[in-house]
């Protein structure tokens, strides 16, 4: 496939979109080249990352997809390509606003190699294999927490004939997120940085050991960022709905579902045991702001507060934090 690339000039931007299914990639190069395929398995991706490196793209676009996109991700960054990795609702948006409302692999490959050239998407470092793992084992937990959920909401409908069986599946489960839990204090514990990281994180009066695993996987950026930018990448900033004499509501949306729904568990802890977020939700109260709102807003202070003090390697200090 290689021989039928259009090879771009010296001077010319290249941009690339892969669409990831799990048998096969889709290739798509702009301002021009044909599209290929190869097959999603390790032993084809040599030659892809090749045929790649030979258009000397400044960006190579993926969507998420549930993992079959590591590989790939994995080897293309490993030979130093600017690779990244996107939100398959943006690429959507963006086809619908440009008019591309079909949708077939070889559509959507050029569709995130046109996101590629008009967005240009910043590539940020791939987590390292201990990262991963943890990031693994928290979603994991995520998902037994979901199922054991389920089966004690089933048990109360249930009748008295399967409510045994419901009953051995929820202790099941409960043993399984025990060991789960075991496995995540281990993976945590086997790295000093992630340790002396935590430490730092749990000084602070309402977060405990989830917020802290979820952030230091799923949220490495903590401590490098300024307050506005992690709060719109967590999906704690409040968005405008203004159009012209109109002022809408403001409301938060998209983000990182995971680390917003750690935050706010932490947050409705820490209003009641951190002494100044709890001052902070009850001027807030007071002015007439709505719970939610308020809420809201003591996750972004929360954040905000998290950030501050990996940045500086500083302990939880009220006066500092108020």
């Amino acid at each position: 496939m290689t021989d039928a690339l259009v090879q771009p000039g010296p001077t010319t931007p290249c941009y690339v979109g892969i669409d990831v299914a799990k048998a096969w990639l889709d290739v798509a190069v702009r301002p021009s080249g044909p599209p290929w395929r190869v097959a999603n398995v390790e032993a084809e991706l040599p030659a892809l990352v090749e045929q790649v490196r030979a258009v000397r793209p400044q960006v190579i676009v993926l969507e998420a997809t549930g993992g079959y996109e590591r590989g790939v991700v994995a080897a293309l960054a490993a030979a130093g390509l600017p690779v990244v990795v996107v939100n398959p609702r943006q690429v959507r948006d963006f086809a619908k606003a440009t008019g591309q409302l079909a949708k077939t692999d070889v559509l959507d490959a050029h569709v995130l190699a046109h996101f590629a050239e008009a967005v240009h998407p910043a590539p940020r470092p791939l987590a390292d294999e201990a990262t991963q793992r943890l990031a693994a084992l928290l979603e994991r937990r995520s998902q037994l927490v979901a199922m054991l959920t389920a089966e004690k909401n089933r048990r109360q409908q249930a009748l008295e004939s399967v409510r045994p069986l419901i009953a051995a599946h929820i202790a099941w489960l409960e043993q399984a997120l025990d060991q789960l839990t075991q496995d995540l204090d281990q993976t945590l514990h086997a790295s000093p940085l992630w340790r002396e990281r935590e430490d730092l994180l749990r000084s602070v009066p309402g977060v405990g050991p989830i917020l802290a695993l979820t952030v230091l996987a799923d949220l490495p950026e903590l401590g490098t960022l300024t307050h506005k930018q992690l709060a719109a990448l967590v999906g704690v900033a409040p968005l405008n709905r203004d159009s012209g004499s109109s002022r809408g509501k403001r409301v938060i949306w998209g983000g990182r579902a995971r680390v917003r729904a750690a935050l706010y568990m932490s947050t409705l802890s820490a209003v009641r045991y951190n002494p100044v977020l709890r001052a902070f939700w009850t001027r807030l109260r007071e002015q007439g702001k709505p719970p939610k709102v308020a809420l809201v807003a003591c996750m972004h202070k929360l954040l905000t507060i998290l950030n501050a003090m990996l940045k500086r390697q500083a302990r939880w200090q009220p006066a500092l934090a108020a």
